[in-house]
């Protein structure tokens, strides 16, 4: 005899466990799918903000090379402007030279032959040396016609100054005048003697100085 068990126990197990499994699977692609659009949100944010950092760096470049653009346009401007201060520096440059050479010696010579005036004188080397010589000054009433110079010759910064004078007062002014002066230093009378001068038949002082200068 042959038993037949048509009751449907098992089937309804599996049956039922079949929606929780398909559920839990559903959570997981959900899960999955939740992470993987945070994770591309992440990266996208990421990229915008490389994107900004890209532009403003290619909008530094950007006007760099305007800039530049801007100078290589003016450049023959600027280099006409870039000669004309070099000209102006030459020439203040040759106006300084002038103020400390030669020329300004020159002119120094004329100041101190020049009638109410004098020399060029350093207050401080002057009241220097006027504590060691309370007396020492030039006189400012001096006449300056009472002498004449007939050579003024320089060699190496050492000067020789040759010339006629009334009297030997007028040959002490001059030296005076010299060592008092910025320009000049080192002053030394040289021997001279007494002669007639042949127009005005006047006894006049032949003089020689030696001193040197300073340029």
């Amino acid at each position: 005899m042959i038993r037949v068990n048509l009751l449907p126990q098992k089937r309804g197990a599996r049956t039922a466990a079949g929606p929780q499994t398909s559920q839990r699977w559903l959570l997981i692609v959900a899960g999955v799918v939740v992470l993987e659009c945070i994770g591309l949100l992440v990266f996208h944010q990421g990229m915008r903000e490389q994107l900004a950092a890209q532009q403003d760096k290619n909008a530094r470049l950007d006007g760099q090379i305007a800039d530049i653009k801007k100078l290589v346009s003016n450049h023959e401007e600027i280099k006409k402007q870039l000669a004309v201060l070099r000209a102006r520096e030459d020439a203040i440059a040759k106006l300084q030279a002038a103020r400390s050479g030669p020329t300004a010696v020159m002119l120094e010579l004329a100041q101190i032959l020049t009638p109410t005036k004098g020399p060029t004188i350093d207050q401080d080397r002057f009241a220097f040396l006027r504590r060691e010589n309370p007396n020492l000054n030039f006189s400012a009433g001096w006449d300056c016609r009472r002498l004449w110079m007939t050579s003024y010759l320089e060699t190496d910064r050492t000067v020789r100054v040759e010339g006629m004078a009334r009297d030997g007062s007028d040959v002490a002014e001059l030296a005076q005048r010299f060592k008092l002066s910025s320009y000049f230093y080192d002053v030394t009378l040289l021997p001279g003697k007494k002669e007639p001068e042949k127009d005005v038949r006047l006894e006049v002082v032949n003089f020689a100085l030696q001193l040197k200068v300073r340029y």
